[in-house]
């Protein structure tokens, strides 16, 4: 497949342009003109570079992209990664508020469906669109936090300052403990990635419940959506998983 139409492809499904994010999404490193094997990791970095040269892939599918506001200079670390890319024609191509709001294959969504939620609304605007998911479920909170460790193959760490019986659950992946106090009013627990300092007095002041399970594992599932996807178009794909192996992931 030509990389020109698969950009396309992807452009359209995720509305690319549609966003404003300090990520620049989209195609950021172009390689080969020709795609027949294409990789997804949660993070552009060396070690996920290094496997797609392993694995021979013609285009790398990233959440965490290389370029974040304005590009100032080419150097250090980023001047040795995009250096690794040019030099094996691999591109680059990067899906960040895109993935996580996207109402079919995005990463709440996504999540709140390997939860065994039924979806019903999006909440927690982010430089204007809508990110977060919410979804009706009955389920204990015991339940629940086994369920997330158990789904999303993470160790959690919760807050637990609401109710026990579970009705709705709101998800921000990543780092969303921002929506903590809109998440209240409309769920019984929020279910994101990163611990947040400033969380607990939220929490505890709102009387709401807060399960973080990590920035990595959160952000895994919009990803695997998206690999079907392009495996439909007849691509052979790899799913490269590179967690943080020294601590929970919060």
């Amino acid at each position: 497949m030509i990389l020109e139409g698969l950009v396309s492809f992807l452009d359209d499904l995720l509305d690319i342009r549609s966003f404003k994010d300090t990520s620049s999404n989209g195609l950021q490193v172009e390689g080969r003109k020709e795609v027949e094997r294409v990789g997804l990791a949660v993070d552009a970095c060396m070690e996920a570079f290094k496997r797609a040269k392993e694995l021979d892939l013609d285009l790398l599918i990233v959440h965490h992209g290389l370029i974040w506001g304005e590009l100032r200079s080419v150097r250090g670390l980023f001047y040795k990664r995009l250096k690794f890319l040019f030099e094996n024609g691999i591109s680059l191509y990067v899906a960040h508020l895109p993935l996580d709001a996207h109402p079919e294959i995005g990463n709440n969504v996504q999540l709140l469906k390997e939860l065994g939620a039924e979806f019903e609304a999006n909440f927690a605007e982010y430089e204007g669109k809508k990110i977060g998911a919410i979804g009706r479920i009955q389920i204990k909170m015991d339940a629940l936090e086994r369920e997330v460790e158990e789904k999303l193959k993470t160790r959690i760490r919760s807050l637990r300052f609401g109710r026990d019986s579970i009705a709705r659950i709101s998800v921000v992946s990543g780092s969303g403990a921002f929506a903590i106090e809109e998440a209240s009013e409309l769920s019984d627990c929020l279910v994101t990635g990163e611990y947040r300092h400033e969380a607990y007095h939220a929490a505890k002041e709102l009387g709401f419940n807060v399960i973080f399970a990590g920035h990595y594992a959160t952000e895994r599932a919009g990803l695997k959506a998206l690999e079907e996807k392009v495996k439909g178009l007849g691509l052979e794909t790899f799913f490269i998983e590179l967690p943080d192996p020294n601590f929970p992931d919060y």
